[in-house]
């Protein structure tokens, strides 16, 4: 059994969003700095561009019945590869991200029973089944097109304007997270998360928004 084609239109989708927002990149765009501390929009963009590379490499592995690393070469290589990627000018970068993307959605469209049957080793160790490959990228496109900041630009993608079909299963995802790693019996969200709107709650428990009273969710 394939992913959710929900997850896959939501995952297409972001993929639209963000490459119409980056037609307002520019070189000096480029260089200022993101959201995320000691990261510019280069990085944010080289950052997404080689997530799907790591995605594509999974797939292509998975369809030989082998299981591969996310990232050839580790943590290292990962950040390795955004350094290098980073001062890309704008065009690189659009040209970068749309291509990377594409070349993702292709995996996907002649992806097999075997390979949907897989899995690959996260950056973290952890493993991933090649199902919810999709819905991570998903999350990943929607989360750092929010990560560019500068909304004002037309780049940005803030928290209140994610997509709703994406907050409602990320919520249910990310309070999941949040109560497993807390002791039994204090798995349930704090009030001041409860009296928060579901985008600035699912935002604290990814580590994208303050709420007053509670200390980092730090889930990502």
């Amino acid at each position: 059994m394939g992913p959710s084609q929900h997850h896959l239109v939501g995952a297409q989708q972001a993929h639209r969003t963000l490459l119409a927002a980056l037609d307002s990149l520019t070189d000096e765009l480029v260089g200022r700095p993101s959201l995320l501390p000691g990261w510019t929009i280069g990085h944010v963009l080289a950052h997404i561009a080689r997530n799907a590379d790591s995605h594509v490499r999974i797939l292509r592995a998975a369809s030989g019945g082998e299981v591969v690393s996310q990232y050839e070469g580790g943590a290292a290589s990962r950040v390795a590869d955004i350094e290098r990627d980073a001062p890309r000018s704008a065009d690189e970068h659009r040209t970068d991200v749309r291509a990377s993307a594409e070349a993702l959605e292709r995996e996907w469209s002649t992806a097999t029973e075997l390979v949907w049957a897989g899995h690959g080793v996260g950056p973290n160790g952890d493993d991933v089944p090649c199902t919810d490959l999709v819905f991570r990228r998903w999350r990943e496109v929607t989360v750092h097109h929010g990560d560019l900041g500068h909304v004002e630009d037309g780049i940005g993608l803030p928290p209140d304007r994610w997509p709703p079909a994406y907050v409602r299963e990320e919520l249910q995802r990310q309070s999941a997270t949040w109560a497993a790693r807390r002791p039994m019996g204090l798995t349930t969200l704090p009030p001041q998360a409860f009296a928060a709107s579901d985008t600035t709650r699912l935002a604290w428990l990814l580590g994208r928004a303050v709420i007053d009273g509670l200390a980092p969710a730090g889930n990502l």
